[in-house]
């Protein structure tokens, strides 16, 4: 296969003739590595089309580069970069151009700032990792998932593969969604009330920037998902806290100028508390009562391995004020990235329309491998399996836990993947993680989960999806002794 003719261009600016600066050209290719021996030229009748030159002009300046042997020919085969050309240069050339744009003045909007919770890289070379969010790959199912990758391969998905849905998703996904995901947490929801998204916090920013802008005010649980107030940040509104207890958020202390409330009911983010049945109907009440929205996270709702998960709110509204996410990525593995978002018809072809404004929609292949993942069975039989795995370590953390003397300041009552843990009060827990980083052991600091100023130093984070039933005992002792020391 020849070289694009679309590699090869002719800077206007440049001095010569055309023949020399077309010989600059493929010179250059060659001397930075870009054209590599033995490949072949374009023709001189497509280069000289694509240039807008004489064929004639192509051909002297081939010759020429014949002749400094940049360039051999084979016969009728055409023009090739000679075995003898000189070679490129061995170290990494400098090809970036000086930067002369004040970005600061050119950028209206720095994203970056925002960003309050980053994980690092390097997470998996701990020894000890009790890192939240991440799975083990040897819990996933490889065979059953490539089976069905290779399905939605098929002819018969080429289609939904290579299509351009423009705002539609997949019909089979949504099809499962509506039929048995939601129907488990008490949803009935139609085809147009279900849109499919790139994980949860798409989802977040979705429902944000919809509901939310300049002079509406949201509500959030303190502490909270990190990332959400990152999103909120998005949408110039106001963000107000409120303080959750054993129970999740008190609906009592939700603000009157509240046009929205997030809420983790089923598994608060991240002390793992459930709201109570009764104060589910509160907060709806309150809602009401505001004729406020509620956005409902119902996260690792799958991960109830102790008891059967609590209703949803969605379940329980009658109103058609709940907005409800829900996420694969949790349970299958996080680079997923899939999830949806359930809600009243009016609020889903909005939220169509931004995504398709933004990316037009999660990629047909990876929807249409997911659904047969999930319709085929093995998203159950492999979230029965996690369920078992997750109460084995859960118990023996539980146990480690106890046993050096550390602190729960929350563990869900119905399973999920982790412990909300509290050091002896005046405790730093960032300089506590990056004490036991050099013991390849790693925590998550609790700082960046409170809203305000003055926020705890003395709360982390451990999770027991991603680490080994045989490594937890030793990994808890460790943070036992850093906390001592």
């Amino acid at each position: 296969m020849a070289i694009p003719v679309e590699s090869f261009f002719l800077d206007p600016l440049k001095q010569g003739t055309l023949q020399s600066r077309i010989q600059q050209v493929v010179a250059q290719g060659i001397l930075s590595g870009r054209f590599q021996k033995g490949e072949k030229l374009p023709s001189s009748r497509k280069l000289a089309q694509h240039l807008g030159i004489s064929r004639i002009t192509v051909t002297l300046a081939y010759t020429e580069l014949l002749a400094n042997d940049y360039l051999s020919s084979k016969g009728r085969s055409g023009y090739f970069v000679s075995d003898g050309a000189p070679d490129a240069p061995q170290f990494a050339q400098d090809t970036q151009r000086a930067d002369r744009v004040d970005w600061d003045k050119a950028i209206s909007t720095k994203f970056s700032e925002n960003l309050t919770l980053q994980k690092p890289t390097d997470w998996a070379s701990y020894k000890y990792c009790f890192i939240y969010g991440q799975t083990d790959p040897t819990l996933f199912d490889h065979a059953n998932w490539r089976l069905c990758a290779h399905q939605a391969l098929g002819a018969k998905n080429f289609a939904p593969l290579t299509a351009d849905f423009f705002d539609q998703d997949d019909p089979e996904l949504i099809e499962f969604i509506a039929r048995h995901t939601l129907p488990r947490r008490g949803i009935l929801a139609r085809e147009a009330e279900i849109l499919v998204t790139l994980g949860a916090q798409n989802a977040l920013w979705l429902a944000s920037q919809i509901l939310l802008s300049k002079g509406r005010t949201a509500v959030i649980e303190n502490p909270s998902y990190p990332a959400l107030r990152d999103v909120l940040k998005h949408s110039d509104c106001a963000v107000l806290p409120v303080d959750v207890d054993d129970y999740g958020m008190p609906p009592e202390f939700v603000p009157v100028q509240t046009n929205v409330i997030f809420s983790t009911p089923s598994h608060q983010c991240p002390t793992t508390a459930t709201m109570p049945l009764k104060r589910r109907k509160a907060l709806l009440e309150r809602a009401k009562d505001l004729d406020a929205l509620i956005v409902e996270d119902d996260y690792e709702f799958e991960m109830s391995f102790l008891a059967p998960p609590s209703p949803s709110l969605k379940s329980l509204d009658q109103d058609g004020r709940v907005i409800y996410v829900g996420s694969f990525s949790k349970s299958l593995f996080p680079g997923l990235r899939l999830g949806y978002i359930v809600g009243s018809e009016l609020f889903i072809k909005e939220a169509r329309a931004l995504r398709a404004n933004i990316l037009r929609h999660p990629p047909g292949h990876i929807q249409r491998t997911a659904a047969y993942f999930l319709s085929l069975g093995h998203y159950d039989a492999m979230v029965k399996r996690l369920a078992t795995t997750y109460r084995n370590r859960r118990a023996v953390m539980e146990s480690a836990i106890h046993h050096h003397g550390l602190q729960i300041a929350g563990k869900g009552a119905h399973g999920g993947s982790s412990f909300w843990m509290r050091a002896p009060k005046g405790t730093d827990t960032q300089r506590l993680a990056e004490t036991l980083r050099e013991k390849s052991t790693f925590i998550e600091p609790g700082q960046s989960f409170f809203s305000g100023k003055r926020k705890p130093t003395d709360y982390y984070r451990i999770a027991y999806s991603s680490i080994s039933e045989s490594l937890i005992e030793q990994g808890i002792a460790n943070i036992a002794e850093a906390i001592e020391k």
